[in-house]
């Protein structure tokens, strides 16, 4: 008869899933920052594919863009600048 091995956190996830009625849960699709506090864990990934909501400083406009600039198109075509001050300019 072979030595039984010791019993893995692992293992008993998986018995607890099982008594639960629950498929167990391979350790590939549980977080692997859950035992990190939350200031330490990454980011999540941006749901918009890099794009961030903003107003536009001319017109009050809000929406989204992956522009470096916050003015909207529209505030654009009119000659309206933004300088690094935050202050828009006509120009």
């Amino acid at each position: 008869m072979a030595p039984e091995k010791p019993e893995t956190a692992e293992d008993r996830g998986t018995q607890v899933a099982a008594a639960e009625g629950m498929p167990p849960q391979c350790t590939c699709v549980q977080d692997p920052f859950a035992a990190l506090p939350p200031e330490l864990r990454p980011p999540p990934a941006p749901k918009k594919g890099g794009l961030r909501k903003v107003t536009c400083p001319g017109c009050g406009l809000v929406y989204w863009t992956n522009r470096k600039t916050d003015l909207c198109p529209d505030c654009e075509k009119k000659g309206l600048r933004l300088l690094e001050t935050g202050e828009v300019i006509k120009g």
